[in-house]
């Protein structure tokens, strides 16, 4: 306890936590939104569209997220010179670490929800996209108004799944240098070696407060707004 106490006092863990926090909901949304399209590319009646969807989740699936945000951060960030932050901030260096590694995240989980939300597409009876069509509804239509809303419902488990994955993945940022949980362990450890199993549990206790409740949620949310067929 005493151990745990040196740790609290010494070093901001709360704002360490904020930070995956915020690393999580900008990665959630980005990865929300990108893989939708991506998932919605997989089932159009375009054949180039359906390649670069397969494409896509086929390529980001299989490289480690490690090489993504190191492609992001140290290749498009610091060799390319691409900026998400503007560089006269006095913040800037913070901004833009934070911001590429949200890039990341979201690229990379993209991929997890894309084929999450394909896999509740097709939980959707192909006689409820025909009815649309035969009422004059067009793809994007029938989509928007038909199986999107049905899709979310039936991939409402396995898109909790990923939001887990993406909030213990936001340790891998630490390796560009954006202060999170897992950045913060690191320099505990540098200057408080004697404290190594009170350093490790208290993140590990950081982490399950963060994703206990969200297995929770989904698994409430997927027994009570699934698609029980």
């Amino acid at each position: 306890m005493d151990g745990l106490a040196t740790l609290l006092r010494e070093y901001d863990v709360l704002a360490a936590f904020w930070m995956t926090v915020q690393l999580t909901a900008w990665g959630a949304v980005g990865a929300l939104v990108v893989g939708t399209v991506v998932a919605v590319a997989r089932v159009s009646p375009v054949g180039v569209l359906q390649r670069f969807g397969a494409w896509f989740v086929t390529l980001v699936r299989n490289t480690p997220l490690t090489l993504i945000v190191a492609l992001c951060s140290l290749g498009i960030a610091n060799t390319l010179k691409v900026q998400l932050a503007p560089a006269d901030s006095p913040t800037f260096i913070v901004d833009n670490g934070f911001r590429w590694g949200v890039v990341a995240l979201a690229v990379y989980h993209a991929a997890f929800v894309a084929e999450a939300i394909r896999s509740g597409i097709n939980t959707v009876p192909a006689g409820q996209a025909e009815a649309a069509r035969s009422i004059g509804l067009g793809f994007a239509a029938t989509l928007r108004h038909v199986v999107l809303p049905q899709a979310f419902r039936g991939a409402i488990a396995p898109l909790g799944n990923t939001l887990i994955a993406l909030t213990k993945n936001t340790t891998v940022v630490a390796t560009v240098g954006v202060a999170e949980a897992a950045y913060l362990m690191r320099n505990m450890i540098e200057f408080n070696p004697s404290l190594l199993y009170a350093i490790f549990a208290l993140l590990a206790t950081g982490f399950v407060v963060l994703t206990l409740p969200m297995g929770l949620l989904f698994t409430w949310l997927s027994n009570r707004l699934g698609v029980h067929r």
